[in-house]
């Protein structure tokens, strides 16, 4: 069809609100090649260029022609808000499909039936969702006249731990017809990944690719490898960035705890994660009104995210990659002269990431315990039922479920709640394909070191690891910032991290099939009920968890430091009724580690001290035990209480806690026999207890 550049130019204007907007440079030859040409196009552009504008005016200047509907694919829907705004403006009805809107979804399968929509938005789960594609796309899959694939690194195998379930487009573009537009977009894709991407979207694929260069951007990395040094270095340095930013941390507890920090210096901040839920478009527009000076930020503010006048980014770790770190970065500076890009690098961040490489595939033995359990069970397990089967953690059993199902043929398949076994056995091609990608993510963490290594060319180094053209590279227009922290704020920072403590939530309900030994089930009474804890820190953590750490494993004794400290976190917790003497946890492993602290706690803080719980047999150590069931199981019938208690509240100690059940156990032991509330207090939250 023919293509009409003073209506696109009009759309344009009117979508982003400028009288006298023009189109970038690749621009409109983008909407044209999607438009009147028919093809399949890639466009590779960065971060604020306009991709989502080539899209929906395209998909206006289609249905305008009578075209039938777009199809667009995208993990970022909840990030999609402005886009979808301004393609609200130039009259496009769009709608969305998601698991956080269900109640609006007959609504929008009504509209779509009577072609009232123009643009259907979808998460990439929505494929593997039988309603979805047997009442929604199957009815109007034969009128769609442009499928869009947003963040289209996602289907390369990069993408296969953020939102797996892009590999279902593979098979889907397979059955759309050959003339059929299609258009993918993405801020970054370096030469593996365009192979990815040819091999999925066809050889004929046509690429707008667009200039890596950011010359607004001033570009530093510093090693900081303190958490202490580096919360120094912020609450040092905000103050002096003009305009606001983002903060960036590898995990949810970091950003929580940075943006505390910061706001216990007077700074505007706020933490922003995938817990977030309904704050989210909250906080988003406190950013974009700079009435915050910074979002402490997870990568669930990431791409889609749009606010050109972002006067920096800084990172308070190591992203695991140069696609992942472009991505984040490139957010500064779009509508600047200039904006910082500051990647500090702290010791543990390399832990972080080995984690995220080690957890994103199942292991062989993960893989067979759990394909030898559905063998047993040929009519389905749900992933509860498999928890309380195997020794595997919620999250292993989830991944490994979903990667399996997505493979092709897949040898599990989903009915209802539960899995069953197909007659498909899993192929080589899955287990060669995990060993490449982690050798992968490997070469990518190392090339990221490499990148804080650097002094300078900072540009040119990521230009050229994403396989760009660097040519002239402008000298950065901002001075470096200063690469320590100041002895005082470090200080601070350390007594800080100090003080932090965190919840203890009693469990209210026992496992699954309850605890046969203690003839216990269901709901755990108020009256037998651990109450609220607290916890000192977690498990070699800044702060107190490397102290914590030396004495579990280097010393065999608890320093006197980590007493006081605990006398000080009762003191501010002051939980009411106020305890009336100390009791612990026992071990058979370690009979005197946790007795002997409690001891000089109990004195300390002024109580007396029994030791009335009894290890009654010997189980393996709870840190061998994967999952919250077979934690609660492994305990069963293993504590008693062979003698007469004090009576009144009492201050129940271990050291390590997670799952919470051997609190749990211990205190429905002593209030059985007759004690008081009883309060948890252990030394460091782990991953095991």
């Amino acid at each position: 069809m023919a293509y009409n550049p003073q209506r696109a130019l009009e759309l344009l204007r009117v979508g982003s609100g400028i009288p006298n907007a023009r189109f970038r440079e690749g621009q409109e030859d983008a909407i044209r090649a999607v438009v009147a040409g028919a093809q399949r196009l890639l466009v590779v552009q960065k971060t604020g260029w306009g991709k989502s504008f080539v899209y929906f005016i395209a998909i206006k200047l289609l249905r305008e022609a009578g075209q039938g509907p777009a199809l667009l694919i995208s993990p970022l829907l909840s990030l999609m808000r402005n886009q979808i705004a301004a393609a609200q403006r130039m009259g496009v009805r769009a709608a969305t499909i998601h698991s956080d809107n269900q109640d609006d979804w007959p609504d929008v399968e009504a509209r779509l039936n009577r072609n009232e929509v123009d643009i259907l938005l979808i998460s990439p789960e929505r494929l593997a969702n039988e309603h979805f594609r047997s009442r929604v796309l199957a009815g109007v899959a034969s009128r769609i006249a442009l499928l869009v694939v947003d963040e289209a690194h996602c289907i390369s195998d990069w993408g296969h731990d953020f939102r797996p379930h892009y590999r279902l487009l593979e098979r889907i573009v397979r059955t759309l017809p050959s003339n059929l537009r299609l258009l993918a977009t993405t801020a970054t894709a370096n030469n593996r990944v365009m192979d990815d991407l040819r091999t999925v979207l066809g050889p004929d694929l046509a690429v707008s690719h667009g200039d890596l260069n950011r010359p607004s951007l001033t570009l530093q990395s510093i090693r900081l490898p303190g958490q202490a040094e580096r919360l120094a270095w912020l609450a040092e340095q905000l103050p002096n960035l003009p305009g606001s930013g983002i903060v960036y941390t590898l995990t949810v507890r970091d950003a929580g705890q940075v943006a505390d920090w910061l706001r216990s210096r007077g700074l505007r901040v706020a933490a922003y994660t995938g817990e977030t839920g309904e704050r989210r478009p909250e906080l988003e527009q406190a950013l974009l009104d700079n009435r915050v000076k910074a979002l402490v930020a997870t990568t669930a503010l990431g791409m889609g995210f749009d606010k050109p006048d972002l006067a920096f980014v800084i990172h308070y770790q190591t992203p695991g990659s140069v696609v992942a770190y472009y991505q984040q970065v490139g957010r500064a500076g779009r509508a600047l002269d200039t904006a910082y890009g500051v990647l500090l690098s702290g010791r543990e961040e390399n832990d972080i990431n080995d984690f995220f490489i080690a957890s994103a595939f199942p292991t062989a033995h993960e893989v067979e315990t759990v394909l030898a359990a559905l063998e047993q069970h040929p009519g389905g397990l749900s992933v509860p039922e498999l928890e309380a089967l195997v020794n595997l953690s919620r999250g292993r059993i989830q991944k490994t479920m979903d990667l399996l199902s997505l493979e092709s043929p897949a040898p599990i398949a989903k009915q209802g709640a539960r899995w069953q076994l197909t007659a498909a056995r899993l192929g080589q091609g899955f287990w060669e394909r995990a060993k490449r990608l982690t050798e992968l993510r490997r070469a990518e963490q190392q090339q990221m070191q490499d990148y804080v290594s650097l002094e300078s060319g900072h540009m040119e180094f990521l230009i050229r690891a994403l396989d760009g053209e660097a040519g002239l590279i402008q000298p950065p227009r901002l001075p470096p910032l200063p690469t320590t922290a100041s002895v005082d704020l470090v200080r601070e920072a350390i007594a800080f991290l100090r003080r932090t403590s965190l919840p203890i939530e009693p469990r209210k309900q026992w496992p699954t099939g309850g605890l046969p030994q203690f003839e216990v089930a269901g709901n755990i009474g108020l009256n037998r009920r651990a109450e609220p804890g607290r916890c000192l820190c977690v498990w070699g953590d800044a702060g107190w968890g490397d102290l914590v750490r030396q004495g579990k494993y280097r010393d065999h004794h608890f320093s006197d430091d980590l007493v006081t400290a605990c006398v000080g976190l009762v003191a501010t917790w002051h939980p009411e009724p106020m305890p009336t003497w100390v009791t612990c946890i026992p071990s058979l492993r370690h009979p005197d580690l946790v007795p002997d602290l409690a001891r000089r706690l109990a004195k300390a803080l002024g109580l007396p001290f029994h030791a009335v719980l009894e290890k009654t047999a010997e189980r393996p150590a709870q840190k061998t035990m994967a999952n919250s069931s077979q934690q609660a199981h492994n305990l069963d019938g293993s504590l008693d209480i062979r003698q007469a208690l004090p009576g009144g509240p009492v201050l129940l100690v271990d050291d390590m806690v997670d799952s919470r059940w051997t609190l749990t156990v211990a205190a429905w032991l002593l209030r059985r026999h007759g004690s008081g509330p009883v309060w948890p207090l252990a030394l460091a939250l782990t991953g095991h207890d």
